[in-house]
């Protein structure tokens, strides 16, 4: 603990606060205008379906292309966003980097620097699935169905 945190049984934390708190987290996010949110496998504990390096290398890539592109915040061109979110593990543990994009369920392997831009340009900016890397599309169900 640093020297200008006061422990935490001193912090004054009431449910308002934290309210307040997790409402201004929220908003910063954009959490409401989230039209995807992709999921890449990478830093991992203990790599398996890639060099570690390559997930790191990677996982940067799709941050700054992301915010480069101005996907990861809402405009007024563009209202939804793409959240991010680096997983250490995924679990399909062959042809590394793996990358998941949901509500749509589409599973890509091999999520290289170069293989992410053409999800990014393809997928995520037209609507047109990857399918020389897609192995697997397992959309999630419409609730309002």
């Amino acid at each position: 603990m640093s020297p200008s945190q006061p422990p935490l049984s001193e912090t004054p934390e009431t449910p308002e606060a934290l309210s307040e708190t997790l409402a201004a987290c929220v908003e910063s996010l954009a959490l409401p205008q989230i039209q995807r949110h992709i999921f890449l496998c990478a830093d991992q504990t203990k790599p398996k379906c890639c060099d570690k390096a390559a997930s790191i290398e990677a996982w940067n890539y799709l941050k700054n292309r992301l915010k480069t592109l101005k996907l990861d915040i809402p405009t007024a061109e563009r209202p939804a966003c793409v959240f991010r979110t680096k997983a250490n593990c995924l679990r399909v543990c062959q042809q590394g980097p793996i990358m998941v994009i949901y509500p749509d369920g589409v599973w890509y392997h091999s999520a290289t620097p170069d293989v992410i831009e053409q999800i990014i340009q393809s997928h995520l900016i037209n609507n047109q699935i990857v399918e020389d890397y897609a192995f697997l599309q397992h959309p999630l169900p419409n609730p309002k169905n």
